[in-house]
C-alpha cells in the first residue's frame, strides 16, 4: 500500500506530503483545488507521459516518490521480470528535469516507462473520473471477464501461442512469395552461377596475376637491367664486390698496426657478406624471369575474364564475386528444395494454429463459466444501490482469433423492469455506468491483490441512501485493500478512516494547491460544511458528528 507520496515542483504544487492511512481515504477540496493534479503526479509514478510545461517552478526540477508497503502481497516475482530488486518497502521516484527529460527509478534502480508501468499496474489502481464511460467497451468488459475468472496466467499462454501462430503464418506467407519470385528468377541466377562457378575463382588471384603479366610483358628489359646490375656487383674484372674487398684487406692491415681500426673493418666485412648476398639474390631472380609469350597470353586471357566478371557484376574484388557466387548458390538451394521448405512452414503454421486454438478454447470455457456468477454478484450488488429491478446479461460469442482470444464479450444489460437487456453504452445512463463501475471494482478487489485502489469521484450521479451504500463498499473493500477515495458526498467522505483535505493557497505571489489531514473536529466543520454549505448551523455540525461517528461503527 501507498505509505508515503511525495510531490514537489509539480503543476500548481510547490510541495506536498501525506501518508494514507492503510484503510480508507477521503479526500475532499473545493473543484479546481488540485484533486486531479494529485492524480496526474500519481500518474506519473504509474509510467505516464511527462511534460515540462507542468513544472511549478521552471527552474527547477519535479520530483515525485511514492513508498509501498508491499508485505504480504507476493509481488516479488512481477520485480524479478524486469530485473529490479525486491523489496517489501518499494520506493518509485520520478524526475522531470527542467529541459524536460525524465527519469525513473525502482529502489534505487533505472527503469524506463514500459517496465515501470507494468510494475506499477501491479502496486495501484485509479479510478478516474471517465473511467466508467469506458464500461460500455467490449474489450473492458471482456478484461472484466477474465480478471473475475482469474485468467491471467491463462491469457498470457495463449497470447504466446496466438504470437508464435502469427509468426508461422507469416513465415509460410513469406515463403510462398519468395518461391514465386525465386522461380522466376532461377533460370537466370543458375545461368549467372554456372559462369562463377566454371571461372573457379580464387580469392587473392588477380594481384599475382597482374604481377606476373607485368613481368612476363617487360622480361627483357628486366633481364637487362637485373644482368647489368649483377655485373656491376660481381664482375670479375672491377666488380664493386672485388673493390670492397680489396678495402677490407687494406683496413684489416691497418688495424692489425692499429687494433682501434678493427671496428672498421667489421663492419666492411659485414657490408661485404651482404653485398654477396643481394648479388646472389639478382642472380637467381634473373634466372626465374622466362621470356614467354604462350605465358602471357595465358595470364591476359584469365585476367579479362575476372575484368568481365567484375564489370558484369558491379563490383570491384574477387572477393565480392565470390560471394555473389555463394548468394546465388543459396537461392538456387532455396528453390530446388522449396517444396519440402513451404510443406514444412505450412505444416509449422498448420501446428501452431491448433496448439493456439486449444488454448483459445481453454480461455472461453473458462471463460463462460463465470459469466453467470458475474451477472449475480452484480445484480445483488445493485440492489443494494437501489437499481433493483436491473437486467445483466453476459453474452460470449466467438470472433475470429485475435490477441484476446476467439471470444468477444458483450453486457446486455437493463435498469428496468420489463425493458429489453442492450448493450451498455445505448441503454446506461451515468448514474447507472458510476453504480456498475463501483460493484464491478467491489467484486474484482479481491480477485486482484492489489495493495491501493484509488477512486477519483466514482460516486457521480448518485446521493443519498446509495452514496452511503456506495461508502460501506469502500469500507468493505478497504478490510483488505487500501482505498483512497476522492469524493464530493458527504455520504462517503464520513466512510472514512482518515480524511485529507485540498485546498489553494493564495498567500503567496503565486498560488499554490495544498493538502493537510483534518481533525476530528476539522472533518466534522468540513463535512457540514459538504451538506449546508459555508457557515454551518449547529444542527448541521450535530449532524456532520453523528454521521461520521455511526459511520465508523
Amino acid at each position: 500500500m501507498l505509505s508515503n507520496l511525495l510531490i514537489k515542483n509539480y503543476a500548481l504544487i510547490k510541495q506536498l506530503e501525506m501518508s494514507p492511512d492503510p484503510g480508507l481515504n477521503i479526500i475532499t477540496g473545493e473543484t479546481g483545488a488540485g484533486k486531479s493534479i494529485m492524480l496526474g503526479a500519481i500518474g506519473l509514478l504509474l509510467g505516464n507521459r511527462a511534460d515540462v510545461k507542468s513544472l511549478y517552478d521552471s527552474s527547477e526540477k519535479c520530483v515525485i516518490e511514492g513508498s509501498f508497503n508491499l508485505s504480504g502481497y507476493d509481488l516479488a516475482p512481477n520485480f524479478e521480470d524486469e530485473n529490479v530488486d525486491y523489496s517489501d518497502e518499494c520506493i518509485i521516484r520520478r524526475e522531470i528535469s527542467v529541459a524536460g527529460k525524465s527519469r525513473a527509478f525502482v529502489n534505487d534502480t533505472p527503469v524506463n516507462l514500459e517496465s515501470l508501468k507494468r510494475i506499477g499496474s501491479q502496486l495501484l489502481d485509479i479510478h478516474s473520473q471517465h473511467d466508467s464511460v469506458m464500461l460500455g467497451n467490449n474489450e473492458f468488459q471482456l478484461r472484466v471477464v477474465d480478471s473475475f475468472a482469474d485468467n491471467a496466467q491463462l491469457l498470457k499462454a495463449y497470447q504466446q501461442d496466438f504470437s508464435a501462430y502469427k509468426d508461422a503464418t507469416r513465415a509460410f506467407e513469406t515463403l510462398q512469395q519468395e518461391a514465386g519470385k525465386l522461380r522466376k528468377e532461377f533460370d537466370y541466377d543458375q545461368f549467372l552461377f554456372q559462369e562463377l562457378n566454371n571461372a573457379k575463382l580464387v580469392s587473392d588471384e588477380q594481384e599475382k596475376l597482374e604481377v606476373e603479366l607485368n613481368i612476363l610483358e617487360n622480361a627483357v628489359e628486366i633481364r637487362e637491367k637485373l644482368q647489368l646490375a649483377y655485373t656491376l656487383l660481381d664482375n670479375p674484372d672491377n666488380s664493386i664486390l672485388e673493390l670492397l674487398k680489396n678495402a677490407a684487406n687494406a683496413i684489416g692491415q691497418a688495424a692489425r698496426l692499429v687494433p682501434v681500426y678493427d671496428a672498421i673493418r667489421e663492419r666492411v666485412q659485414s657490408t661485404l657478406i651482404e653485398l654477396r648476398d643481394i648479388a646472389d639474390e639478382i642472380d637467381q631472380a634473373n634466372s626465374s624471369v622466362d621470356i614467354d609469350q604462350g605465358r602471357a597470353e595465358l595470364v591476359q586471357e584469365r585476367l579479362d575474364l575476372i575484368y568481365t566478371l567484375l564489370k558484369k557484376h558491379q563490383v570491384t574484388t574477387v572477393e565480392q564475386l565470390l560471394q555473389i557466387e555463394e548468394e546465388l548458390q543459396r537461392k538456387l538451394s532455396i528453390v530446388l528444395n522449396l517444396d519440402d521448405e513451404l510443406v514444412k512452414a505450412e505444416k509449422a503454421a498448420v501446428q501452431a494454429k491448433e496448439a493456439m486454438l486449444k488454448s483459445a478454447k481453454i480461455l472461453s470455457e473458462k471463460r463462460r463459466k463465470v459469466t453467470q456468477a458475474i451477472e449475480t454478484l452484480i445484480l445483488e450488488r445493485l440492489s443494494e444501490l437501489g437499481i433493483p429491478n436491473a437486467s445483466l446479461s453476459i453474452q460470449v460469442t466467438e470472433t475470429l482469433p485475435t490477441a484476446n482470444g476467439l471470444d468477444s464479450v458483450a453486457f446486455l444489460f437493463s435498469g428496468n423492469k420489463g425493458v429489453v437487456p442492450q448493450e451498455l453504452k445505448q441503454v446506461a445512463s451515468g448514474g447507472e455506468f458510476s453504480r456498475l463501475m463501483m460493484v464491478i471494482k467491489y467484486i474484482l478487489a479481491d480477485k486482484r491483490m492489489l495493495p491501493t485502489i484509488i477512486f477519483d469521484e466514482i460516486d457521480t450521479g448518485v446521493s443519498g441512501e446509495i452514496a452511503r451504500k456506495m461508502g460501506k463498499m469502500m469500507q468493505n473493500m478497504a478490510l483488505n485493500h487500501q482505498i483512497i477515495a476522492i469524493t464530493h458526498l458527504h455520504q462517503i467522505a464520513s466512510s472514512g478512516n482518515a480524511h485529507y483535505f485540498v485546498y489553494k493557497d493564495h498567500s503567496s505571489e503565486k498560488t499554490v494547491s495544498k493538502i493537510k489531514k483534518l481533525t476530528v473536529d476539522e472533518r466534522v466543520q468540513e463535512i457540514a460544511q459538504m451538506i449546508g454549505g459555508h457557515n454551518p448551523s449547529d444542527s448541521v455540525l450535530v449532524n456532520a458528528r453523528e454521521m461520521i461517528l455511526k459511520e465508523q461503527n
